[in-house]
C-alpha cells in the first residue's frame, strides 16, 4: 500500500482575510456567550428534559448480569483475541500486497470514510479498520449478555453507539485525512473558521446540540418556501386556515382537508415550487386546504390532545363547509397529523358523522407497538422526567425534540456537521429540507403528556374504547371510510411496519404502498425526480414480510398511484372556487402568520358569517385548566 504524498492547493472558500473576520466574530460571539451564561446562572438555568436515570439503568443492569455470567466475558475476551489476530494477520498480509485492510466494512450508507485515503494511505486505513472492529465487538457482547429485557438491549446499543460514534476518528483532526490535508492546505485557516462557527452557533443556536444544518440566510418563508398561492380564511389559537388559489377552470367537488404534523411547520408539504406536494394536489384538480399550527408558549399550556382534534380538523371541518358550502370532504395526514386524523375519524364515527370520504395516511403511526429507536426515549422514567420540564415551562421546547431525532442518525445529522462547521471550518450548504428540519416547533406539556403515555408508553389507540376524546370513547375499527398509507422502507420515525399494523386496525379498505427512502424523502418524492421506487401489493390482510415478499415494484413516484386512487372520491366537477367567493373573509394571504412565528391578525367580522353547531362544539369555551401535568 502506497503512500501518497499531500499536493498543498489552497482551496478557494478559504479568503485571504479569514483570520481577521474569524477573530472579530469569535469574539462577539464570545462575549455574547458569556454574558448570556451569567444571566442564565442568576435565572436557574432552562429545565433539562433528560432523564438520566433512564439512561444509566441499562448500563447498571449490564454491569450486574455480567458479573454474574463469567461465561460472557471470557468469550467476549477469546473473541476479542480472535479479532486481533485477524487484524495483525491483515496487517501483515497487506503490507506484503499493497492492498487495503479489509477486515471490518462499515454499515451501508455510513459516509465517515469515504475518503480515499482510508483505503490508500496505511496509517489511516489502520485506524478506520481498529475502530470498525472495536465497534463491532463491543455491540456484539452487548448481544451476549443474557438476561436483559428488549427495551434494556436497545436502549444499551443504542446509548452506546452514541459515544462510539463520538470518538470515530472521523471526529478527530488527526486521524480525519480530510481534515488533516485541508489543516495543512489553509495553514489552519479552517480551524481558526471553524472555531469561530463554533461560537457563533453556541450563541445563537437553541437546544443542546445548536449547529447550523443550513445557511439560514438561503431560505424565507413565503417567498422559496411555502410559496403556493394561498389565503387564510380561518383561525382560532391552535391553526390558521390555508386556503389555496386553484390552477384549474374546474375541480373535485370535494374539498381537500390536510393535518400537517405539529412537530415542526406545515411547509414541508410545501418546498418551493418543484418539490410542493401542495402545488401537486392544487394541479389535480383540488380544492386543497391545509392547517398551518401555532408555535405555542406557556399560554397554551394547558391546550391537550383534544383540543387539537376539536380546534385542528374538526374546526376545519366545518369552516371548510362554511366557505365552499360542501359538507363532504377527503383528508390527508401527515406524522402526528395522521394519528390525529385517525383519532378524528374514530370520533367523528362513533357521532356518526360521516362527511369524511376518503382518508390518506401519510408515514403515520396508529399502532406503537414498534417505533425502533424512539422507543429508547419512552419509558416511565423518561416521560416523568419530561413532564417535570414542561411543568415548569408549560411546553417542551422544539430544540429538544429535533436534537432526539437527530440522535436516530447521529452520524448523518450530528457528527457530519460537526466536521463540515468546525473542522474543515465550512459554511453549511442551503438545503430546503435541512431549513425546515431545524424550524421546530413547541408542545403544549397537557398535550404532549397525553401523546406520549397514551400512544408510545401504553399503546392505547389500537384499543376499542381505549382512549377518550372530548367525551367519546374512540375505536379505529370504527373507521370504514376507504383509506390510503405511503410509507417509506427506511423511516426511522415512522417504522413502516408499525404503519402497515396500524393500517389494519381501521375497519375499511386500506391501500397500502411503500416507498423508498426515509420519512422525509420518502413523501416528498414528486414525479418529476424519477427517484427511489415504491412498492404495492394489493393484499393488505397478510403479515408484513409476507406483505413485502409479495409486493410489485415500481418506478418512479407514488403520487400519480395516489392521483389515481383519489380521483374515485372527488364526488364530480364542479368550477373552480376561490377564496374571495367563499362565504368566509379573507384574514390575510398564505403563508400566515402562524408559520412566521408571528401575532395573528384580527379576523375579520362579516355579518353573513355564522357558526354551525359542529362549530360550536369545536370552539366551545372551557376554563383554562394548569399547566400542570399529572401522570395517567
Amino acid at each position: 500500500m502506497s503512500e501518497k504524498p499531500v499536493k498543498i492547493t489552497p482551496p478557494p472558500e478559504f479568503e485571504p482575510n479569514v483570520v481577521p473576520k474569524s477573530l472579530m466574530r469569535a469574539g462577539v460571539h464570545g462575549s455574547h456567550l458569556l454574558k448570556r451564561s451569567i444571566m442564565r446562572r442568576l435565572r436557574g438555568g432552562e429545565p433539562n428534559p433528560v432523564s438520566v436515570k433512564s439512561m444509566t439503568k441499562p448500563f447498571v443492569s449490564l454491569t450486574g448480569k455480567l458479573a454474574t455470567q463469567p461465561d460472557t466475558v471470557i468469550f467476549a475476551q477469546m473473541r476479542l483475541i480472535k479479532d486481533s489476530t485477524r487484524f495483525w494477520a491483515g496487517l501483515l498480509t497487506s503490507g506484503i500486497s499493497n492492498k487495503p485492510l479489509a477486515v471490518a466494512e462499515p454499515e451501508p450508507g455510513d459516509g465517515r470514510f469515504r475518503d480515499q485515503a482510508w483505503n490508500e494511505v496505511m496509517a489511516f486505513n489502520v485506524i478506520k479498520q481498529a475502530y470498525l472492529l472495536s465497534n463491532r465487538w463491543i455491540m456484539d457482547t452487548i448481544e451476549d449478555v443474557r438476561g436483559l429485557d428488549d427495551h434494556n438491549r436497545r436502549k444499551l446499543r443504542f446509548f452506546t453507539s452514541q459515544m462510539t460514534d463520538a470518538l470515530a476518528p472521523s471526529n478527530f483532526i488527526l486521524s480525519n485525512p480530510e481534515v488533516l490535508r485541508t489543516t495543512i492546505q489553509t495553514r489552519g485557516r479552517n480551524l481558526l473558521r471553524g472555531m469561530a462557527n463554533l461560537l457563533r452557533d453556541l450563541d445563537e443556536g437553541k437546544g443542546p446540540m445548536p449547529f447550523r444544518m443550513s445557511d439560514p440566510d438561503a431560505f424565507t418563508v413565503g417567498d422559496n418556501l411555502a410559496n403556493t398561492p394561498g389565503d387564510v380564511i380561518y383561525q382560532n389559537e391552535l391553526m390558521q386556515l390555508i386556503q389555496y388559489r386553484p390552477t384549474t377552470e374546474t375541480v373535485h367537488r370535494r374539498p381537500l382537508l390536510v393535518i400537517p404534523p405539529w412537530i415542526n411547520k406545515y411547509y414541508i408539504l410545501d418546498l418551493g415550487e418543484k418539490k410542493s406536494f401542495i402545488r401537486y394536489w392544487v394541479e389535480q384538480g383540488h380544492t386543497v386546504f391545509v392547517v398551518s399550527w401555532v408555535n405555542p408558549g406557556a399560554e397554551l399550556a394547558h391546550k391537550s390532545f383534544e383540543d387539537y382534534m376539536l380546534e385542528g380538523p374538526v374546526a376545519a371541518m366545518d369552516a371548510i363547509e362554511e366557505a365552499t358550502g360542501e359538507r363532504e370532504l377527503n383528508t390527508v395526514g401527515y406524522c402526528i397529523g395522521g394519528t390525529l386524523l385517525g383519532c378524528t375519524l374514530a370520533w367523528l364515527a362513533a357521532r356518526g358523522d360521516d362527511r369524511v370520504k376518503s382518508a390518506t395516511f401519510l408515514n403515520s403511526l396508529m399502532d406503537f407497538s414498534e417505533v425502533g429507536d424512539l422507543e429508547v426515549f419512552i419509558d416511565e422514567d423518561a416521560v416523568s422526567k419530561l413532564e417535570k420540564a414542561m411543568n415548569k415551562q408549560g411546553y417542551l421546547e422544539g430544540a429538544s425534540m429535533a436534537t432526539a431525532f437527530n440522535m436516530l442518525r447521529a452520524n448523518s445529522l450530528i457528527w457530519s456537521f460537526f466536521v463540515n462547521n468546525y473542522l474543515l471550518g465550512r459554511d453549511s450548504a442551503p438545503f430546503d429540507l435541512l431549513y425546515w428540519n431545524a424550524d421546530a416547533t413547541r408542545m403544549p406539556a397537557a398535550m404532549h403528556s397525553f401523546y406520549l403515555r397514551n400512544m408510545y408508553l401504553h399503546n392505547r389507540l389500537r384499543e376499542p374504547g381505549g382512549i377518550e376524546l372530548a367525551g367519546t370513547p374512540i375505536d379505529l375499527g370504527k373507521v370504514k371510510v376507504p383509506s390510503y398509507f405511503a410509507s417509506a422502507i427506511e423511516d426511522h420515525i415512522a417504522p413502516w411496519i408499525s404503519c402497515y399494523q396500524g393500517s389494519r386496525n381501521l375497519g375499511g379498505p386500506v391501500r397500502f404502498i411503500l416507498g423508498g427512502s426515509g420519512h422525509i424523502a420518502g413523501i416528498i418524492n414528486p414525479p418529476e425526480r424519477k427517484k427511489y421506487g415504491y412498492r404495492v401489493n394489493e393484499d393488505s390482510n397478510l403479515d408484513p414480510d409476507a406483505w413485502l415478499q409479495g409486493a410489485e415494484q415500481f418506478e418512479g413516484s407514488w403520487w400519480p398511484d395516489w392521483v389515481a386512487w383519489a380521483e374515485q372520491f372527488g364526488g364530480g366537477e364542479v368550477e373552480a372556487r376561490s377564496a374571495e367567493k367563499g362565504a368566509l373573509p379573507v384574514i390575510e394571504p398564505a403563508p400566515g402568520a402562524y408559520v412566521r412565528n408571528e401575532p395573528a391578525p384580527p379576523t375579520p367580522t362579516v355579518s353573513k358569517r355564522r357558526q354551525t353547531p359542529r362549530q360550536k362544539t369545536a370552539t366551545r369555551k372551557r376554563k383554562p385548566a394548569p399547566a400542570k401535568v399529572t401522570s395517567t
